[in-house]
């Protein structure tokens, strides 16, 4: 596509991936747009709407096949092909991180796993080797890698951040507390699950 996505239409479309892709997992190959909507809380309409925009992948009374929308998705969101990231953190969060399979399910791969504890150094974490915190700027740049994961304590946080940028990480997942002070041309995207709920209480108890 030409024309940059809104953060709305975006955010919209991630979630239908994550939806369609866990439908394939359970082994349908249709999808109603009800059935998003259930899943997703996204208005049945609006779903049709977002998705008529790009062009025409379901059928009144059909649905959607799966697999062609997924493949659709993946390239308006142009997230198909193999993508390297760095996870920052061999913890337990790091660890189930690492030991996740949805980064493979959508061409993620985590390449390189960096820990400041030596004891951690040389173990396996998900299927990747730790490696000392000190080799992080030759990795990243030997290994093309532009998005970062935080798995670290939040008083760790900005000195990682800061690292990584420095190594050439334009995009960072940030699981801890922290606020990240980063230049203007990096996005951070923070994720709390405490936070997400209270928004689900919210709108669950008014």
């Amino acid at each position: 596509m030409a024309d940059r996505l809104t953060v709305g239409v975006a955010a919209r479309l991630s979630r239908y991936l994550q939806v369609l892709t866990q439908a394939k997992k359970m082994g349908k190959d249709r999808i109603s747009s009800q059935e998003i909507s259930d899943y997703t809380n996204i208005n049945a309409t609006q779903i049709r709407r977002d998705l008529s925009a790009f062009g025409k992948f379901g059928k009144r009374g059909v649905g959607y096949n799966i697999d062609s929308l997924l493949g659709e998705i993946r390239k308006i969101l142009r997230t198909q092909g193999q993508h390297n990231i760095a996870l920052v953190g061999a913890g337990r969060l790091g660890q189930a991180i690492a030991s996740s399979s949805i980064f493979a399910e959508h061409g993620i791969n985590i390449a390189a796993v960096f820990d400041t504890d030596e004891s951690k150094v040389g173990s396996t974490v998900g299927n990747v080797q730790v490696s000392e915190y000190a080799q992080l700027p030759d990795i990243i740049r030997d290994k093309n890698i532009i998005v970062g994961v935080l798995a670290v304590p939040a008083p760790s946080a900005q000195a990682a951040t800061s690292d990584l940028v420095r190594a050439g990480v334009k995009i960072l997942f940030n699981y801890s507390e922290a606020l990240l002070d980063v230049p203007s041309d990096v996005q951070v995207h923070t994720s709390n699950p405490a936070v997400e709920l209270l928004y689900a209480l919210y709108f669950h108890l008014t």
